[in-house]
């Protein structure tokens, strides 16, 4: 750990703690999610919410993609942007009605 300052590794000793304690809170706001008294749906758009928000601060800082270049950036839009694609597409053919 050359060329790090006592206050440097505590500081990030400190995000990755509150990360952490993020995380565990946003797991208990799934758990409570499913106890609420909501629509299937709601519950699970709620559900998604979350876990997008935890997935990414994940992404962010446990993975150092705040730290990466631009490029890391276009490869990880364009991934999601395939997926995105690949998720609706069952969707778009069951609502189109080609199902015989």
């Amino acid at each position: 750990m050359g060329g790090h300052s006592v206050e440097e590794i505590k500081q990030e000793t400190r995000i990755y703690r509150n990360v952490f304690l993020a995380l565990g809170a946003f797991t208990a706001i799934t758990v409570g999610i499913s106890y609420l008294k909501v629509s299937f749906a709601l519950a699970l758009t709620l559900a998604l919410v979350v876990a997008t928000i935890k997935g990414t601060l994940v992404a962010c800082y446990f993975m150092h993609l705040l730290s990466e270049r631009k490029l890391i950036y276009a490869v990880l839009l364009i991934t999601a942007g395939f997926f995105i694609v690949l998720l609706f597409l069952p969707l778009g053919a069951v609502l189109g009605g080609t199902g015989g």
